[in-house]
C-alpha cells in the first residue's frame, strides 16, 4: 500500500489549517482518528467541544516530581549540582516543586524609564484615601487612553515570553526576556522591588497558585516537558500600569496529560466568561458567582485566597474582585473603572500554603493550578 502524502487539516472548528504534528494521543481510543492541530492556540480554542472524557478520567498522568528524579541528564538536575539549593530542606512541600536559590542579580532599568515610588525602597506609597473600601478611582478620557496604551504593551510582552515558553528554559531566563522587552517599551516591570519582590516578572508553575506579596519568583529552574506555567506580567508606562497573566502548556506532554488540560482551559474559561459580564450597574460581586458556577461543572476548585484588583495610577487598588460565589466585594461597575479579574483554578482544593520563603503559595494538596 502507498502512504498517501496528503497533509491532514486541522480539527479545529471553521479552522482550515493545515495540521501540524499535534494531536491529543487518546484521541485513536476514543474514536478521533485523524484529530490533529496546527498549533497550541487552536487546540486550547477547540478543547472544550470534544467529548467530555478528554477533561476526566483518563489515566495518563505525568509529573514533574517523577521526569526530575528518573533523568539523572536533566539539566535541572546538573544545575543543582553545581551550586543551586533548596534552602528549605525539611519543609513539607506539598507537591514536586521547590525553591531554587541563591537568586540571579536585580536587574537594571535605564535613567530615562519613569519609575514608580517603590524603586528605590521597596514601599509602595499610597494615599490613605486610596485604600478605603468604597474608594473607587473613575478615570477621564485621557486616563482610559493611557490604560489602553499601557495595557497594549502589557500584551505584547505577555505574548513574547508565552512565545519563548518551551521545555529546558528557566524561569529566570524568562524574567530577562520580560525585563528587556519592557525596557525596550520605555516601560517600567511593575513588579520590580514592589515590596521588594526581587524580580520584575511573576511566574507560577504547576502547584504555584500566587504569593501574598508577587509570585513564584523566577529561578533557574528548568521548566519540563509536561509542566503548566502562568506567566504574570505588569508594566508601569505613562503613569499607569498594565497587568495581565496567562497560564500556558510546556511541551506536548503537558497538551497529553487531560488534568492539565482540564484546569489551563477552565481558568481561561471562567475569565471569559467573566469578562462579558463587565458592563455598567454590574454588581462587583457577582463575578464570584459566575467563576464558581463553571469551576465546578468542570470539577475544579476555586482559590479564595487571593483577588482581583483595582488598577490605574496604583499597582493594588480597590475595588477587590473575589472571584467566588457569595462573597461581600463592595460597589457596582461605573464608566471609568479599571480592575483585573483573576481567578485562580485548582484541580483539587482551593486551599492554599505558603513557603518559608514568605513569597510562594502553593496548593495544600499539591495538585495544579492555573
Amino acid at each position: 500500500m502507498v502512504k498517501s502524502s496528503t497533509q491532514p487539516t486541522c480539527s479545529g472548528a471553521e479552522c482550515g489549517r493545515e495540521a501540524g504534528s499535534l494531536q491529543y494521543p487518546t484521541c485513536p481510543k476514543l474514536g478521533l482518528e485523524g484529530s490533529y492541530f496546527c498549533s497550541q492556540e487552536c487546540f486550547k480554542i477547540n478543547w472544550a467541544s470534544f467529548p467530555s472524557s478528554w477533561g476526566h478520567g483518563l489515566e495518563y498522568r505525568l509529573t514533574t516530581l517523577t521526569r526530575t528524579k528518573s533523568r539523572s541528564t536533566n539539566s535541572f538536575t546538573k544545575e543543582r549540582k553545581v551550586g543551586y539549593h533548596n534552602p528549605f530542606p525539611s519543609y513539607p512541600f506539598t507537591g514536586p516543586l521547590s525553591p531554587v536559590y541563591p537568586l540571579s542579580q536585580r536587574r537594571p532599568v535605564p535613567d530615562h524609564i519613569r519609575k514608580p515610588d517603590w524603586w528605590a525602597d521597596g514601599i509602595p506609597k499610597y494615599p490613605p484615601s486610596m485604600r478605603r473600601a468604597n474608594k473607587h478611582e473613575i478615570l477621564d478620557l485621557a486616563g482610559q487612553i493611557a490604560m489602553r496604551k499601557v495595557c497594549r504593551l502589557a500584551r505584547e510582552v505577555l505574548d513574547i515570553a508565552a512565545a519563548a515558553i518551551r521545555p529546558g528554559i528557566t524561569t529566570d531566563q524568562l524574567d530577562a526576556i520580560v525585563h528587556d522587552a519592557c525596557i525596550k517599551r520605555g516601560a517600567y516591570p511593575s513588579p520590580l522591588n514592589y515590596n521588594r519582590f526581587p524580580k520584575s516578572l511573576c511566574t507560577s508553575p504547576n502547584e504555584v497558585i500566587f504569593t501574598q506579596r508577587g509570585d513564584f519568583h523566577p529561578t533557574s529552574r528548568v521548566l519540563l516537558d509536561g509542566d503548566i506555567v502562568n506567566i504574570d506580567v505588569s508594566l508601569f508606562y505613562g503613569g499607569y500600569h498594565g497587568n495581565i497573566n496567562e497560564t500556558y502548556y510546556v511541551g506536548e506532554r503537558a497538551l497529553a496529560d487531560p488534568d492539565s488540560v482540564r484546569v489551563v482551559e477552565t481558568a481561561r474559561e471562567c475569565l471569559d466568561l467573566a469578562i462579558r459580564a463587565v458592563k455598567p450597574g454590574q454588581l462587583l460581586r457577582d463575578f464570584g458567582a459566575i467563576i464558581e458556577r463553571h469551576a465546578k461543572e468542570r470539577g475544579c476548585g476555586v482559590v479564595k485566597a487571593y483577588c482581583g484588583h483595582g488598577i490605574h495610577k496604583l499597582f493594588h487598588c480597590q475595588p477587590d474582585i473575589l472571584h467566588y460565589a457569595r462573597n461581600k466585594a463592595v460597589g457596582v461597575c461605573k464608566p471609568g473603572m479599571t480592575f483585573t479579574i483573576e481567578p485562580m483554578v485548582a484541580l483539587g482544593s482551593g486551599r492554599d500554603v505558603t513557603w518559608p520563603d514568605g513569597w510562594t503559595a502553593t496548593t495544600v494538596d499539591g495538585k495544579r493550578t492555573a
